[in-house]
């Protein structure tokens, strides 16, 4: 199903704007030391990797499932993925600062695709409708 092989491609692009925004964070520095030591940016990074990693095991899931089940995982992957995706995109951006929406930058490509794919096979809200009427 196409839905699940999409989530797969938005856990690539979540993982990629996290491994993008570590990077950022310990390179660049202010007050003297990396920015990546401050608490707000350490705990954005944590929320980031615990959604891309819950959305990676969402995503396998699915795409693992049998025929009979796919429906049902693929709803939750599009879901949660659609919504990881967009945030890890979001954070990456405010963690770059200005630079993340400047050209120079892919940061603000990564949130222009995550914006796109969030409405390619419907938004969360879609794939959670979906999801209630197969287990009602």
């Amino acid at each position: 199903m196409g839905v699940a092989a999409l989530a797969a491609e938005q856990v690539g692009g979540a993982a990629r704007c996290l491994e993008s925004a570590v990077q950022y964070a310990k390179q660049r520095h202010q007050f003297g030391r990396p920015i990546g030591s401050f608490q707000a940016i350490k705990h954005k990074l944590a929320d980031v990797l615990l959604q891309v990693e819950s959305a990676r095991s969402a995503a396998y899931q699915a795409c693992a499932a049998p025929a009979g089940e796919l429906a049902v995982y693929a709803a939750i992957a599009g879901s949660y993925c659609t919504e990881a995706y967009l945030s890890a995109a979001g954070e990456s951006i405010q963690i770059h600062g200005g630079i993340g929406v400047t050209w120079e930058h892919d940061a603000h490509r990564y949130f222009k695709r995550a914006t796109s794919d969030a409405q390619l096979f419907g938004p969360p809200q879609a794939h959670r409708a979906r999801l209630a009427r197969s287990i009602l």
